[in-house]
C-alpha cells in the first residue's frame, strides 16, 4: 500500500517542478506555472536519461529538499554531529533527486488544475488543487505546502494527496528504518546511499 501511495504521491511531486524565476511571483501561480512547465518538459520527445536529467534539475532549483530532508528525519537529527548532517543531507539528496525524477520519467501528463490560495502565516501558504479525472481513476485533491518565507523564490515544502501528507508519510517510514535499527541512523544513511 505505501509504494502504491509512494509512486502516486511522486507523480503528483515531480510534476510540481519548475525553473526559479527571479521574481516575486504568488504561491497559487508557481504552482500552476510549475505544472505546466513540468509537464511541458515531459511531453519532449526525449530519451528517459534525458527528461530524468531535466526533473533533476527543476527539483534541485524548485523544491526545498533540505528541508524535506530534514523534516523527514524528525527528532533524530537532534543526535547528530554536523559532519553527520552532511553526509546525511547529501545522501537524502540524491536519493530523492533519483526516485522522484527516475519514476515520473515515464509518465504521460496529468491535468492538474489550481482552485484556491490560504494564507497560514509569513511562511507557509497552502495552494489547493485537482487532479482531473481519468477513465482508470477518480478526480484527486491535491494540496501544496509552499514555504513563502523569501517570496522571490517559493519552494515547494509538501504535497497533501487527499489529506495525506507526503513528507509526514515518509518521516514515519524513515523513523520505521531507525527505530528497527536501535536508533542507528547510519542504517538509514546506507539506506538511501544503496536506492
Amino acid at each position: 500500500m505505501f509504494k502504491k501511495l509512494l509512486i502516486c504521491c511522486s507523480i503528483i511531486f515531480i510534476y510540481s517542478l519548475n525553473f526559479y524565476k527571479a521574481n516575486s511571483i504568488e504561491p497559487d501561480i508557481f504552482v500552476q506555472s510549475t505544472v505546466n512547465r513540468a509537464s511541458s518538459t515531459l511531453s519532449k520527445e526525449n530519451t528517459k536519461d534525458e527528461r530524468i536529467a531535466e526533473l533533476k534539475k527543476i527539483a534541485l532549483d524548485t523544491v526545498d529538499i533540505k528541508g524535506i530532508g530534514f523534516y523527514s528525519l524528525g527528532s533524530h537529527r537532534k543526535t547528530l554531529s554536523d559532519e553527520k548532517k552532511k553526509e546525511y543531507s547529501e545522501a537524502f539528496k540524491n536519493y530523492f533527486l533519483n526516485s522522484f525524477s527516475s519514476r515520473l520519467a515515464e509518465y504521460s501528463n496529468p491535468v492538474i488544475e489550481v482552485n484556491s490560495k490560504e494564507k497560514i502565516n509569513e511562511n507557509y501558504t497552502i495552494v489547493s488543487s485537482t487532479l482531473a479525472a481519468t477513465e482508470k481513476r477518480p478526480a484527486i485533491k491535491i494540496d501544496w505546502r509552499i514555504y513563502t518565507k523569501n517570496p522571490d523564490k517559493p519552494l515547494i515544502r509538501d504535497l497533501i494527496i487527499e489529506g495525506l501528507s507526503l513528507a509526514r508519510t515518509q518521516k514515519e517510514e524513515f523513523n520505521s528504518i531507525i527505530q528497527s535499527a536501535n536508533g542507528d541512523v547510519d542504517v538509514l544513511i546506507k539506506n538511501l546511499k544503496e536506492f
